[in-house]
């Protein structure tokens, strides 16, 4: 990283030491965020993993590897990362914590292991695990329809009365996908969960509760809703009563009033610093902490729900947390999504590799991004966060927590990177004109399409026209569709629940795994043309009316939605440039897309509302006007 103020390379202090901003980058925010005398810090505590921080010659390898890829990766051109803070927990003790780089790129001034970050998702584990407190306290089931203890709760398909609490926390309630109002400001913006309650009201299933296991951050929103109706506290007290305090997690906290300067870390966007980057759905990732804090929330995982000799949760409430869920749904496309309650999976692949079982949960927000294992055989733990995306927190993670396991005995060496070769030549199983066509997902279309080699090209909608993302795939005897020169990137297709689905598999960071996902599920065209109300709203532009003077969008620039068509795709409207709509009448769109995983998240439905003389677009509680 490049030091503002002119010292080579990226700076560090430790104690052991002697995007353009658009609609679509929202689609993968969970929300974090931070504070000062708003941080709810509680008192006392001590003890615990971060009591006393051990010098890193307990792994002192695993911290000079480390050492060098943050550094390397802070340096690297055009990075917008400044800071980077991590720390590693071993049995009882904190082996390793250590900030780099600069938390305000204008004044110089030095991140530090008491810098706080936004750890964005990672704050879905306190919300299951408020979940788990309150199952604990027999104030809820699991397996209780959610309107049971959340009367106030509604959607408009009668399906929603079987949304159950345990499907709210492994992303499988069917909700659209993310309430976008007022989900990030530069200034606290309250009645996020309640605004998304009424959201929900206005908004139908996209799938049956349950059906299948989507990346859902609404899910979790309502759990700040369920934590007032049961407890009478706000969410917020709740997790600082019932797990801050108890864990002394004095750095950690929601951002509930500006912070003191030198608290926390400050990003960069387009070359600026920007402001503290508050969010408002707090359950869904409003957590502010620091990589050594955590380590108590870990020490506490690690000892099944115990810290200091105080019990926090149960143990099987932990034990329910790391179950793999998907097991419970009908699609379930692929033996690499294995979430748990709160856990984006419960089964870590690259630690797999290397023989060891961890849980773990990323988070983004705008700005920051962090990575959290938890491995309680091993009795490991490792968190690290900074204030950008491009820092590669994964493949650090896998690579320092796999390091340490060897540095200590716990496994014997270091698993070996995958060398991958493109199998040999193959045939498809499916005639191949009846794998092209188009595969919608939420953020943008793919078109696969037949060369009059037999090959097939994968193409995705970006900026009004296809762009070439692989071609000359052929199939290959592993069943799955490969270039010639491409190792690392295959495709293949598979039915389920009467759709057809584009399958990705990618070599992780790390090289140590494939990753498999659903990029996109095939649509047909459609026979019935769009109405005339509809095609006079092709091509226009919608301005958002309703967010908040201090949300991200307003300060950062307005939100515009745009409306338009695809010729391959008769009979939708394309909103955004990103989602493929059914048009359900002349003033409604619904939701088609049934993709697990990621590919399916957020998704859209639109209402045409005449306010007066003039027509308004509606998606949620989000109001916008046509734009000249």
């Amino acid at each position: 990283m490049p030091n503002p103020k002119g010292a080579p390379g990226p700076q560090t202090t430790d104690s052991d030491s002697s995007p353009s901003l658009s609609r679509r980058r929202y689609l993968g925010w969970s929300a974090a965020g931070l504070g000062a005398g708003l941080l709810q810090a509680c008192g006392g505590g001590g003890g615990g993993p971060a009591a006393g921080i051990n010098p890193p010659q307990a792994v002192p390898a695993t911290v000079a590897w480390g050492r060098q890829a943050i550094g390397q990766a802070l340096a690297q051109s055009g990075s917008v990362t400044t800071s980077v803070s991590g720390a590693m927990m071993i049995d009882d003790s904190v082996v390793w914590s250590q900030a780099f780089g600069t938390a305000n790129s204008d004044t110089g001034a030095l991140a530090t292991t008491s810098t706080r970050f936004n750890i964005g998702s990672v704050s879905k584990v306190f919300a299951a695990l408020c979940v788990m407190i309150m199952r604990d306290r027999r104030l809820l089931s699991l397996d209780q329809p959610v309107v049971q203890v959340l009367p106030a709760f509604s959607m408009l398909s009668p399906a929603y009365t079987h949304v159950t609490v345990r499907q709210l926390v492994f992303h499988a309630p069917g909700f659209p996908g993310v309430n976008f109002r007022n989900v990030f400001g530069f200034a606290p913006i309250p009645g996020y969960a309640q605004d998304t309650l009424k959201s929900l009201a206005l908004s139908h299933l996209k799938h049956d509760p349950g059906e299948l296991s989507v990346y859902c951050n609404d899910g979790f929103t309502m759990v700040e809703l369920l934590v007032l109706q049961l407890t009478g506290r706000s969410y917020t007290d709740f997790v600082q009563q019932e797990i801050f305090g108890p864990l002394g997690m004095t750095l950690s906290g929601f951002a509930l009033a500006p912070a003191a300067e030198g608290t926390f870390a400050h990003a960069s966007y387009e070359g600026r610093m920007q402001p503290q980057e508050f969010p408002s759905a707090f359950a869904t990732g409003g957590v502010v902490s620091t990589p050594s804090d955590m380590m108590k929330l870990a020490s506490m995982f690690i000892d099944a729900g115990m810290y200091n000799g105080q019990r926090i949760v149960s143990a099987d409430g932990l034990q329910q947390m790391g179950i793999n869920q998907v097991s419970s749904t009908r699609i379930n496309l692929t033996t690499a999504f294995r979430p748990g309650l709160g856990w984006d999976t419960v089964k870590q692949m690259g630690l797999e590799a290397g023989g060891l079982h961890g849980w773990a949960k990323n988070g983004d927000t705008i700005f920051f991004s962090s990575e959290f294992f938890v491995l309680p055989e091993a009795r490991m733990a490792m968190m690290i966060t900074g204030n950008g995306h491009d820092f590669g927190p994964k493949a650090l993670t896998e690579g320092m927590v796999l390091r340490a396991a060897v540095e200590r005995g716990v496994i014997a060496t270091m698993p070996p990177a995958l060398v991958p070769t493109v199998p040999a030549r193959g045939s498809s199983s499916t005639p191949v004109a009846q794998l092209a066509g188009v595969y919608a997902n939420h953020s943008a279309p793919l078109q696969v399409v037949v060369a009059a080699d037999g090959s097939l090209t994968v193409r995705r909608w970006v900026a009004g026209a296809w762009t070439v993302e692989q071609a000359g795939l052929q199939p290959r005897s592993d069943g799955r569709w490969w270039a010639d020169a491409q190792t690392k990137v295959s495709y293949s297709f598979v039915s389920a629940s009467g759709n057809r689905y584009l399958m990705r598999q990618r070599l992780s960071d790390s090289a140590l795994y494939w990753d498999e996902e659903p990029v996109g599920q095939w649509l047909p065209p459609l026979s019935t043309p769009l109405s005339a109300a509809w095609q006079a709203r092709v091509g226009s532009s919608w301005l958002c009316t309703n967010d908040d003077p201090q949300s991200v969008e307003a300060k950062l620039g307005p939100r515009i939605w745009n409306l338009g068509v695809m010729a391959e795709m008769p009979g939708y409207i394309l909103w955004d440039d990103a989602q493929l709509l059914s048009i359900v009448d002349d003033n409604q769109t619904g939701m088609n897309l049934k993709i697990p995983v990621n590919a399916g998240r957020e998704l859209v439905e639109l209402r045409m509302v005449m306010a007066g003389s003039v027509e308004e677009m509606h998606c949620g509680t989000l109001v916008f006007r046509r734009m000249s």
